[in-house]
């Protein structure tokens, strides 16, 4: 008689021996055969976020973990693999109000739902070692962590243009916008001016940067990732002066090619720049305009790759010519490179060719209108 496999039967007799043997626990110092300590190996894969069901992207997931758990356990390795749960957010607390739920009640019910979820598969979880980060037992080293970065003047406060996601009320990364959209909900991102804690990652650009070097293995287009989220150009603060309300102020604009200042045809400015906003409260159609631009990711490479509006508003006198060079709110302009400003030299740059073409032909269809108008 052929004997067949009965996964109910030999999968849940074999994990209640794993569960009586607490094999998957981790301990301080583990010796093999021959009386040495077993080299040390952590491995935590990420932690889910409770929604109330697993997909099969958690199950991928936390099977590549178990892999390479137990492939390095059979090598001789005192491995360690906790499992906790991201449960302290917005999300959460969105979600419990749209369902009409006290947020903790819906959190922890879900918890207990998914952990009944992942016991079944048998994966090497270290459950002694359980952590929740809704608990205060756990957030309140995020605090101390951060209060210690605020009283080294790592973290500061400023306001700063962020993607905002309307419906789960959150700022979003760059990374979480996707084609515009909140990669959660949904919702058409908007950009929005706001208070918050910031990270001064320029103190330790220098060190970040070398330290790239030694990531090998990496794939290279994740090191050039993270040297362009790094950021670091080196520039000029250039000045054009202008009047505006019968006083003289200057436009000042960052750039790292200050040998094409003889080119330059105009200058353009975030729709969240200051001028762009006091020029509004005279020009409905401006804030119009504005308040569209604030639709988007701010995201330098999203703003490469958009369709580039503009309004035209004033005049700024160049600093080497004394021409007068037209200032454009420009929705690809984004406000947190430099203060908000650029100026645009189309004999050296593509986009600023592309965009000096469209906005010369889009005026002449204007006028064009009109005269048929008239």
């Amino acid at each position: 008689m052929r004997e067949t496999y009965d996964p109910a039967e030999v999968e849940s007799v074999q994990q209640a021996h794993w569960r009586a043997k607490d094999i998957y626990r981790a301990v301080e110092h583990a010796l093999d055969a021959n009386g040495n300590e077993k080299p040390k190996f952590y491995v935590c894969p990420m932690l889910p976020y409770p929604s109330g069901k697993l997909h099969m992207g958690h199950v991928r997931n936390y099977t590549l973990n178990d892999v390479l758990y137990r492939y390095l356990r059979m090598r001789g390795m005192n491995v360690m693999t906790p499992m906790g749960w991201d449960s302290f957010g917005l999300p959460a607390e969105n979600a419990a109000i749209a369902k009409k739920v006290a947020p903790a009640k819906w959190t922890y019910d879900n918890i207990a739902d998914m952990k009944a979820q992942m016991e079944p598969l048998g994966l090497a979880f270290d459950w002694s070692r359980e952590v929740t980060t809704c608990k205060p037992d756990y957030y309140r080293w995020n605090q101390w962590m951060f209060l210690k970065m605020l009283e080294k003047g790592v973290a500061y406060r400023k306001t700063q243009t962020v993607n905002w996601d309307p419906v789960d009320h959150t700022v979003l990364a760059n990374e979480q916008v996707i084609e515009g959209r909140g990669w959660r909900s949904g919702a058409i991102v908007e950009k929005r001016e706001i208070p918050g804690y910031y990270l001064g990652i320029t103190h330790y650009a220098e060190e970040l940067l070398k330290d790239l070097d030694q990531l090998q293995g990496w794939p290279e287009q994740v090191r050039r990732m993270q040297e362009h989220w790094i950021g670091k150009s080196y520039g000029v603060n250039l000045a054009f002066p202008y009047e505006l309300d019968g006083k003289k102020k200057e436009l000042r604009v960052y750039t790292t090619r200050p040998d094409t200042i003889m080119g330059v045809t105009f200058a353009a400015i975030a729709a969240e720049h200051p001028l762009a906003l006091r020029l509004a409260k005279d020009k409905p159609e401006l804030q119009a305009f504005i308040d569209e631009c604030r639709k988007g990711s701010v995201s330098e490479a999203d703003m490469a790759t958009m369709e580039k509006k503009a309004f035209r508003q004033v005049s700024a006198s160049s600093i080497r010519t004394g021409a007068d060079v037209p200032v454009w709110i420009g929705n690809y302009v984004l406000m947190t490179y430099g203060e908000g400003a650029v100026m645009g030299v189309p004999a050296h740059d593509e986009r600023d060719f592309a965009f000096a073409l469209n906005t010369v032909a889009h005026q002449t269809s204007h006028r064009q209108e009109r005269r048929s108008l008239r």
